[in-house]
């Protein structure tokens, strides 16, 4: 997930990437405090850029999620608990949805889910409400309301295509939301107008009974659709918000929260605090906790050496997603078997090559498949993995799926290479019969952040050698830098970005087919689009929509294979590498059944409302 993201460098030893599964710190035994919980103190965390937003709704990178988890809540959750392995019961505990505002997990045994699959039911808990003055409930109409903001014209929600093809009337409803803003002479979209056209529009698939439930109909059984449910972008959206346009910097300026932690100020490029929220209350909420006071997250920071400097003498505690442990910073906290090291497993497209398959630069180049498999031929991923930490820390990939999840398939390679270093015959080859006999030059975005900016002088040093130059588009990394990415009315033009480095992890893990393909290759060229590069299949959106239809998961497996054969075959992104994640927290830090900060794979991070402090702090 994330709407992408640059991943942590993955930095674990060779014993612990020789187990494969298993999180680990420097040492080969992790070390569990059995100390209570402590409350209070003041969490110090540091980041680059931020989420880039604070609203829900656009806001799709694991920055985000990780402060979110404070503020925003959902109906349904994930538990953080301390995980050793990528499998067995604690992994399965991690991966599976739990109440969170609702009073339960719907499913067909408690007549959550009815007979034929299509209605869920979702009850919502007495007693959470809004930190309003005074408090009120959260209602079913808050969820409603959320729901109606995903395709606004200004800020859309980060992943739509998961609700276009599950909730009945969804599409339908932003089909015509599109149509009213894109039509010659339509309204400015301002706040007014945005409700005004909600009030008079509806998804016919979301219905209140009653303000303690939310009834959701789908357009077809869908297996995973609790999970779907809990993504983050599901939050409850008060009332309050309609005054401003969603994933303003207005609204930034004026969050509510219905979780343990409310914004208490947001200095945009500098600092975000967030304090306890004195309307939330423990008995309302059985997964998240209210340990510190305060959380301090000072932006700024791009160097991912300063922040592990700062969190080593104390000066931080954590860092955000945006930021990473370097390479040269972990033989030494190796060396003093630091239990404030953390490597957790995970699966994923961290880095990937995107192509703008709209750009006109060069001749359109982008657009011919011979251009695109050229640069599949001619990049030295062995290069980058070496940059990555090596061949026992992040491992090589050659498709679109990774290892680990529903469709893939390791030994599918369509571009072959010896080692994996790249054939620069056949990429100029290649590059000749599309008519660049003498190379040509291509535009290339990525994040500013040091470990992304080597990633990109890899791939430029290894692309020059057949004939492509690549012109440095750097840009703020963090957040922003995905929604310049997913800028679609900009990217057809004259000097726009013909290649970037694209991050994508799996939304969720278990049943997820559906978090690999569909929103990376599924027709979706919209206003924050994960398909940044706009990749459009008729083949490959009929195989997306025969596995989401699939009775089962093994049903469904061969149609995502064969959605990632043709993917690959279209030359759609070039796969780079798959990363684990590493944590580093200050001493400090503690969490249920660990001398540090916990892991949570819903939001590849620490979750910062089960961490506590030492009482010394």
């Amino acid at each position: 997930m994330a709407h992408l993201r640059r991943t942590l460098v993955v930095l674990a030893s060779a014993l612990c990437v020789a187990a494969g599964l298993t999180a680990c710190s420097s040492t080969s035994t992790t070390s569990a405090t059995t100390a209570k919980p402590v409350y209070g103190g003041t969490l110090m965390v540091v980041s680059d850029t931020g989420p880039g937003n604070l609203d829900p709704v656009p806001t799709y990178n694991y920055a985000g999620y990780e402060l979110e988890r404070g503020y925003a809540e959902q109906l349904l959750t994930y538990e953080a608990v301390p995980l050793t392995t990528a499998s067995g019961s604690a992994w399965d505990t991690a991966t599976t949805v739990v109440p969170g505002m609702a009073t339960e997990v719907p499913s067909q045994a408690n007549g959550g889910i009815s007979a034929n699959g299509l209605t869920y039911t979702y009850h919502i808990r007495s007693g959470a409400d809004w930190n309003s003055s005074p408090p009120r409930p959260v209602t079913a109409e808050d969820f409603i309301r959320e729901f109606e903001a995903f395709c606004n014209p200004t800020y859309p929600v980060g992943n739509v295509t998961y609700f276009n093809s599950a909730i009945a009337g969804f599409a339908s409803y932003c089909s015509a939301e599109d149509a009213y803003y894109g039509a010659k002479g339509a309204p400015t979209p301002t706040p007014a107008n945005l409700t005004a056209w909600t009030a008079s529009h509806s998804i016919s698939g979301l219905s209140a009974p009653n303000p303690l439930t939310l009834k959701v109909t789908l357009t077809h059984p869908t297996s995973d659709f609790n999970n779907i449910m809990a993504m983050p972008f599901v939050s409850a959206r008060p009332v309050e918000y309609d005054n401003y346009l969603p994933g303003s910097a207005q609204l930034n300026q004026h969050m509510m929260s219905d979780g343990p932690y409310q914004v208490s100020s947001y200095i945009p490029n500098k600092q975000i605090v967030l304090t306890r929220n004195p309307a939330w209350k423990q008995s309302s909420d059985p997964v998240l906790h209210q340990y510190v006071d305060k959380v301090i997250v000072t932006l700024g920071t791009s160097s991912d050496q300063t922040a592990v400097t700062d969190i080593e003498a104390g000066t931080d505690d954590l860092f955000l997603a945006d930021l990473s442990v370097p390479a040269q910073a972990v033989p030494a906290l190796e060396a003093a078997h630091s239990k404030q090291l953390k490597v957790w497993p995970s699966s994923n497209l961290s880095p990937y090559i995107v192509f703008n398959l709209r750009s006109p630069n060069s001749g359109g180049a982008m657009g011919k498949l011979a251009v695109r498999q050229a640069i599949e031929y001619g990049v030295n991923k062995a290069a980058l993995q070496k940059l990555e930490g090596g061949p026992q820390l992040t491992s090589i990939l050659n498709t679109a799926i990774p290892p680990g999840n529903v469709g893939a398939a390791p030994s599918f390679s369509p571009y072959p290479t010896a080692g994996n270093a790249g054939d620069t015959a056949k990429c100029k080859s290649l590059l000749a019969s599309a008519g660049y006999p003498h190379g040509l030059t291509l535009n290339y975005l990525y994040p500013n952040d040091s470990n992304d900016v080597s990633i990109f002088q890899s791939i430029q040093g290894s692309l020059s050698s057949c004939g492509i130059t690549l012109k440095s588009q750097e840009q703020p990394a963090g957040g922003a830098y995905f929604t310049d990415l997913g800028n679609t009315p900009q990217t057809d033009k004259a000097g726009t970005w013909d290649m970037a480095t694209g991050d994508w992890f799996p939304d969720w893990f278990g049943n997820n087919g559906r978090t690999t393909i569909q929103p990376v290759f599924e027709t979706n060229c919209v206003l924050g689009t994960v398909n940044a590069g706009c990749y459009s299949s008729t083949a490959v959106d009929g195989l997306i929509s025969q596995a989401l239809a699939a009775p089962s998961e093994s049903a469904a497996a061969p149609l995502w294979h064969q959605a990632d054969v043709d993917v690959m075959q279209d030359a759609a992104i070039v796969p780079l590498l798959s990363d684990n994640i590493v944590q580093f927290a200050s001493n400090r830090v503690h969490s249920a059944g660990l001398d540090t900060a916990n892991f949570s794979p819903a939001i590849q991070g620490w979750d910062f409302t089960n961490i506590w402090l030492s009482p010394t702090s």
